[in-house]
């Protein structure tokens, strides 16, 4: 199991908000690619990465942050927010992005998850927000008027081998990660899926741990390190135990 930490940028700013809400931001540093490279010294084997200005936007607006960060690192990275086209996709990778996430396209526009699963496999990961089991969409601001299991269901069938599952209402607020919702997806698709929302401590690391067996393969974790409440060296060690 991986373990992610979560740089999201705003404004070219690492932050963190809660609930997805725009209008509560706290920053955490005017440089993206500084906090790349602490989590990397401390270990991380892969970081996960969000431009919220190219997800409100629809197209990526955090290009120049992205590549420092790419620049500063040696470790993979995935990206998501405002991917909406095969253009943005390639775009990523040509930059050295690992693995792509697209978020809103998977809802509006499943034919081009098709096509860039065909054309990229495993580089290509779709993420499902939702909110009470809806899928949310351009920032969270929307609903998708689907549920999160059936979008799953679909998107595996469209070649998808990675699903991030966030549950909104749990982003940034440490309450802990909806762990039946998560293995009800994951049961769901039949392909891996990493949790997202609401870690807070090395109780949420080893709950996702113990069902790996039921197609959890990662947790993303971003308030609880910024403000020191998890370890993420122990969380590595918890991640990679046998």
């Amino acid at each position: 199991m991986i373990v992610f930490p979560a740089i999201d940028i705003y404004e070219g700013k690492a932050v963190r908000l809660r609930k997805g809400d725009f209008n509560a931001v706290t920053e955490y540093g005017d440089n993206p690619a500084d906090m790349a490279r602490r989590w990397a010294d401390l270990g991380a084997e892969y970081l996960h990465v969000v431009d919220l200005d190219g997800a409100l936007a629809g197209a990526s607006r955090n290009t120049a942050p992205i590549r420092e960060i790419l620049n500063g690192v040696r470790i993979p990275i995935e990206v998501g927010g405002g991917i909406r086209t095969l253009d943005d996709v390639k775009m990523m990778l040509d930059l050295g992005v690992q693995r792509v996430i697209l978020g809103s396209a998977a809802v509006k526009n499943p034919r081009l998850v098709e096509k860039a699963c065909a054309l990229y496999g495993e580089r290509i990961a779709v993420g499902i927000d939702a909110k009470e089991g809806i899928v949310a969409v351009n920032g969270w601001g929307e609903s998708g008027e689907v549920r999160a299991e059936d979008l799953a269901r679909g998107m595996a069938d469209l070649g998808v081998k990675a699903i991030i599952y966030t549950d909104i209402s749990r982003d940034g607020m440490l309450s802990g990660v909806n762990i039946d919702a998560t293995v009800k997806l994951a049961q769901a698709a039949g392909i891996g899926v990493v949790a997202s929302g609401g870690v807070s401590s090395l109780e949420d690391i080893r709950a996702v741990k113990a069902h790996e067996k039921d197609g959890l393969v990662g947790v993303i974790t971003g308030k609880a390190i910024y403000d020191g409440r998890l370890d993420l060296k122990e969380a590595f060690r918890i991640a990679a135990r046998r």
